[in-house]
This record gives structure tokens, sequence and C-alpha cells, in this order.
């Protein structure tokens, strides 16, 4: 594969992800890649740059002109020009999919954020939850376990309920001892997992409420692959939400388009 141009890096560093994505000097991207751990470190971080190196044909490290990285662990990739915080890359990478989207909300592994941006893609304001796993894909993995059933699958399976059963409690250990017990009075597997994803969209209904929600409204990170959760958020804010086709590589893409920023400066 020849590649015309100069190219770049962008690299998403989550507690539960490591996500690369490739952009030439005309924007186009050349490769995505997504590395999914229990625990997220510069060797996922390395094989998922690697790997997504590999995808665009790229030989080398010195043939990537500059990498930016971003997200809970960029400190500890090792081999960024520059780091930026997730908020920002978040923001940028939705613009550049969507121009028109006003509101991100980004759910992943072990923190949630909502962002605002204005018509330029601006980030205007945001808040974050990232004290606790409430409402996260580490939230979500516990529920699964708990129930016996594949993560995968409780999207679908929420879908399936008529009569969602109400989970209270956003804590995690609580809302686990929560799940427990209605398990124990019986009550049926797909309601509980409909309880659990409206659960998780009450949360997020009370961070987006904090910064003010402008549609249309984008949904970024793994958890947005979980329909269930996009659909009872959806109803929950009384919007239809907007889902990429790779809703994990956002921040990256965003990322690659500062890295691309840097590289025509020279820096």
């Amino acid at each position: 594969m020849s590649i015309d141009g100069y190219i770049v890096a962008g690299i998403d560093i989550g507690s539960l992800t490591a996500k690369t994505v490739i952009l030439n000097d005309s924007q186009t991207i050349l490769s995505s890649n997504v590395v999914q751990r229990q625990i997220v470190d510069e060797a996922a971080a390395n094989e998922s740059l690697e790997t997504a190196m590999q995808e665009a044909g790229v030989v080398t490290r010195k043939d990537i002109v500059y990498t930016v990285s971003t997200g809970y662990g960029r400190g500890i990739s090792g081999f960024g020009d520059k780091d930026i915080t997730e908020i920002s890359c978040h923001g940028r990478g939705a613009h550049f999919l969507y121009p028109s989207v006003r509101t991100v909300i980004d759910i992943g592994g072990q923190d949630s954020k909502v962002i605002l941006l204005n018509a330029e893609g601006n980030v205007v304001n945001f808040a974050m939850n990232d004290k606790c796993a409430a409402g996260t894909g580490r939230f979500l993995e516990v529920m699964a376990s708990a129930l016996g059933v594949p993560l995968s699958e409780m999207g679908e399976m929420a879908l399936k309920s008529s009569n969602p059963e109400h989970v209270s409690s956003v804590c995690t250990v609580f809302a686990e001892s929560e799940v427990i017990s209605l398990v124990a009075k019986g009550k049926a597997t797909i309601d509980i997992i409909a309880g659990i994803n409206e659960a998780i969209a009450r949360r997020m209904h009370g961070l987006v409420k904090t910064v003010g929600m402008k549609i249309p409204v984008l949904m970024s990170g793994g958890v947005a692959k979980n329909i269930g959760v996009v659909h009872f958020l959806g109803k929950a804010l009384g919007v239809e939400i907007i889902v990429p086709e790779k809703p994990q590589i956002v921040g990256a893409i965003g990322a690659a388009l500062y890295a691309l920023d840097y590289a025509g400066q020279g820096k």
C-alpha cells in the first residue's frame, strides 16, 4: 500500500481499551484499531498502534510524523509527541464525524463525560464522572457477571423487556447486591437487564442536566455499542442519539486531528 503525503497517529488509552487511528494529511482515516484488556498498559497501547500501522501499510514508527495520545492513561504511553485531554479529543472527533453535533455523551470503562460543543466544534462546557465506576463499562461488566450473561448480549436482551425492574442504586457494589436480590426473587433476567440499562440512563441524564443539552446528540465510547443503553438514554433525554459506526475510536480520531495540526506547524 502506497501512502501519499505524510501521516500521523492518534492514540486513546482508556482503562479497558487502547484505540489507535492513523490519518493522512488529507484527513483520511487509513486504519483504526481497538485492543481490549482487563488492565490497559503500555504494552496494550503499543499493540494497538503496531496493528493499526500494519493495516495502514506503515513500515516503521519513523514514518509517522506526529503522534498525540489522549485518554485515561495518556501519560503511560511513552511514545506520544504530545498528550491532550480526552474532553478536547472526543469533542474534536465527534465534530469531524458529524459537524452538526452539539452534545457528546461518552461512556467509557471507568468514567463518563458529557461535552457541549458550539457550531465550530469547540468545547464550551463539560461534566465528567471519574470518581466511581457507576454507569460505566465496568458497571455493566459487573452486572453481566452477576447475572451470568454475556456482556455483548445485554443490549438486545434489554430491548426484549416490557416491564423493566427498578434498579435504584447506581453504585456498582450496591447495584450488584440489588440485582442478586432481584434474581433471588425470581424476577425475569431481561427485566433486570432493562432496569440496569435504565439506571445508567438516569445517571447520564443527571450528568447531561449539569451541562445543558443541545441537539443533535452523539454517543461515543464502548458502551455506545450497547443498544439497550442507547435506547433508554435516548428515551430519558427525549432525543434520537447518533452512534458512529465505530464509537470507540472517536477520541482517537480527535487525537489524530490534533496531531495533524502540530505536524503542519512543524512541531
